[in-house]
């Protein structure tokens, strides 16, 4: 047990009174709003020479001193080994080499799999950032010239060629950087009280659910994990550690955060900042690498400031200083809420409109295209389906309008209500059209359900639109409904479903809810497929004519090729120069360590379940992405009339009809006609 030397020891609970706070797979002051960092620096230094009596201060405070030096950041303590703690702490320790990093976590199980190759979530270019962060790099070196087009040429064919190796063949001598060895800085630990007694930053990533019972049950966000960190962080917290709120949170969280501080340590002062995270699942590590904006709120006082300068010096290592916005901590709160609930009620607007494209013969596809080129609506957010899900977009809608009813703004919290009723309506639609299509039951049919993650390149499965679409088949009683996602191990979403659905609901509709690794197996012999995510791998490899206005174009075109980042205009390139360098040889030469910096992967404890049974995950994941079903062949072997019920709109209707299949789309016109 671990305490701060200032906490009297009587006061101290045992450690093991505190809740579990293992986070799942995740969020009357005046008003004063500051932006960016630099307005802050200056107001604090107003504010200082007034207290001072309007002396002159001998040293001022620069802020490229702020951000270039790291602010006396040695340690930092991310509690919550999740969605977020996890890639947030890896890309900070990542871009931060001489601070130490520690996650740390209630649940064994997650630390250990964190320790391993056998990560416990699946998030591209996360295994990349851990591999250097976690278990240290070699010393390398690398030209600082861009490739030769006929160099390339000469070389794609061979699977297995390093940059050295490039070198030697091309011939030539050229200028070369040469990068130190990194040690380990990110690390995973149980131990939570002594680690956060030893931080200069705790970073705070707990699971922040929707409460299910009592007052607010099913809107008001559940803050019990949070309230068991901020009471462990009292007792433990060093002097002047810098506490930030990274889970998603309601407004005004951080003065219940001050009020528990004060409580078990009345003599001693503690800064919180809010810093959200603005996560997409599928893409996190690219957005903590290059953000939109780091958003940090803090009180106006010049205690505040230096909290902010502290946080700031941290991310200034890697994003540039103008995305570093300084707001008032309230500000901040409600703004992850309100960016939440701003992004999922684009998503029910143009659901809403499919229903009338379906109506009148209108394609989706071609009026999203259309809006989303007027500057002020954009496209983004603008893609039918059947409905957004993740831990985010409906807990934190949920949360702005429990807010809104106890201020007593009730037109607010109907408005943002509806947004959950045209999602939920949106499923509900979807599942009644398959079964009208299919003549009105399901009775001894299969189905077969492809994609059962949230989204795409996710293993994320939290508030699944799959799930609720499959839950609701099951009242009609088919024989069988088969699923497959690249993205998700079959065991894992076999427990989940029946620990949802329940095994007494299976029985009473005589439901059989089987789990595939293999997309085919899947689809054979099924009367109907269902498409729930927007992998690749689900999408037709032919596109459409082109009087479609390109809108399924698009669907088909491969990712941009990584560019040569070289030359560099450093010897010492940073952590990003070097990663841009990696993926863009490890995309040519198709080689997992281009650079030869790896060192080797913590090996898994004898008997290890994962490594007996089958590769790593990532490996295992990173193939099949690559795979587009043969739509022919399951075609081939579906149960005539052949339906595909595209939820997501990644098939081309033309291509399957080819193919003898007929295809109902969300906002499209399919095989039965306008207003079917």
């Amino acid at each position: 047990m671990f305490r701060h030397p200032s906490f009297p020891a009587s006061a101290v609970d045992s450690e093991d009174s505190i809740v579990d706070i293992s986070t799942a797979p995740t969020t009357p002051d005046g008003s004063l709003s500051f932006s960016p960092v630099l307005q802050a620096l200056k107001l604090q230094d107003a504010l200082e020479d007034a207290a001072s009596g309007g002396k002159q201060r001998t040293s001022s405070t620069s802020l490229d001193a702020v951000l270039h030096g790291n602010n006396g950041v040695k340690n930092i303590c991310c509690v919550g080994a999740g969605y977020v703690g996890g890639p947030t702490a890896a890309v900070m320790a990542f871009q931060n080499p001489h601070v130490k990093v520690t996650v740390v976590d209630r649940d064994p199980n997650r630390i250990a799999q964190w320790k391993t190759r056998h990560l416990p979530i699946f998030e591209p270019g996360l295994d990349t950032i851990l591999r250097i962060a976690r278990d240290g790099s070699k010393r390398f070196s690398f030209t600082n010239e861009p490739a030769r087009p006929d160099s390339l040429d000469s070389m794609s064919s061979t699977t297995s060629t390093s940059e050295s190796e490039c070198e030697s063949q091309c011939g030539e001598h050229r200028d070369e950087i040469a990068v130190l060895p990194r040690t380990p800085n990110l690390f995973f630990s149980t131990e939570v009280s002594k680690c956060i007694s030893e931080a200069d930053i705790v970073l705070i990533a707990v699971n922040t659910p929707t409460k299910m019972r009592g007052i607010g049950g099913g809107r008001a966000t559940d803050v019990t994990a949070l309230e068991a960190v901020t009471r462990e962080i009292a007792i433990h917290a060093k002097p002047g550690a810098v506490l930030v709120e990274k889970s998603t949170v309601p407004c005004r969280t951080a003065e219940i955060i001050q009020d528990t501080l004060q409580i078990h340590r009345p003599h001693q002062h503690f800064e919180v900042l809010s810093n959200p995270e603005f996560l997409a699942a599928g893409t996190a590590i690219n957005d903590l690498l290059v953000p939109d904006r780091v958003i940090i709120g803090s009180s106006p006082t010049p205690a505040g400031y230096r909290a902010v300068e502290t946080l700031a010096s941290v991310y200034a290592s890697w994003v540039p200083r103008e995305r570093i916005v300084t707001m008032n901590v309230w500000s901040s709160e409600l703004s992850k809420l309100v960016a939440n609930s701003m992004l999922a009620q684009r998503i029910s607007s143009i659901n809403s409109i499919s229903a009338i494209c379906e109506k009148t013969g209108a394609d989706i596809d071609e009026v999203a295209k259309s809006i989303g080129m007027d500057p002020r609506i954009g496209a983004k957010y603008l893609k039918s389906g059947i409905g957004f899900g993740g831990s985010c977009f409906r807990k934190d809608i949920l949360s702005l309008v429990y807010l809104a009813e106890t201020l007593g703004l009730d037109e607010v919290a109907e408005y943002w209500t509806q947004v959950l009723t045209v999602n939920e309506w949106q499923r509900t639609r979807f599942v009644r059209r398959v079964v009208k299509c299919l003549n009105g039951t399901l009775v001894g049919k299969k189905l077969a359900v492809l994609g059962y993650a949230f989204k795409a390149q996710t293993d994320d499965t939290r508030e699944s639109p799959a799930l609720e679409c499959i839950k609701n088949l099951l009242e009609d009683c088919p024989r069988e409904i088969a699923v497959f996602d690249p993205y998700c191990e079959p065991r894992i979403v076999r427990e989940e479903i029946r620990k949802l659905v329940g095994d007494h609901v299976l029985k009473e509709n005589g439901g059989n809810i089987e789990v595939y690794s293999d997309a085919y197996q899947g689809c054979a012999g099924a009367h109907a497929v269902l498409i729930m995510t927007e992998c690749d791998q689900f999408r037709t490899s032919t596109p459409s004519s082109s009087h479609k206005l390109g809108a399924r174009q698009t669907k088909v075109q491969k990712s941009k090729k990584p560019t040569d980042p070289r030359p560099f205009q450093r010897l010492e390139p940073t952590e990003s120069e070097i990663l841009a360098l990696q993926k863009y040889l490890a995309s040519t030469y198709s080689t997992s360590d281009p650079l030869q910096r790896y060192e080797e992967e913590p090996a898994c404890e004898e008997g290890c379940e994962k490594c007996e049974g089958e590769m790593s995950k990532t490996v295992v994941l990173d193939d099949k992405r690559e795979e587009r079903l043969d739509w022919a062949k399951i075609a081939y072997h579906l149960q005539k009339p052949k339906w595909v019920f595209d939820g997501r709109n990644v098939v081309d209707m033309d291509v399957m009809s080819g193919l003898g299949v007929r295809v109902e789309g969300i906002g499209k016109v399919g095989w039965g006609g306008i207003g079917r």
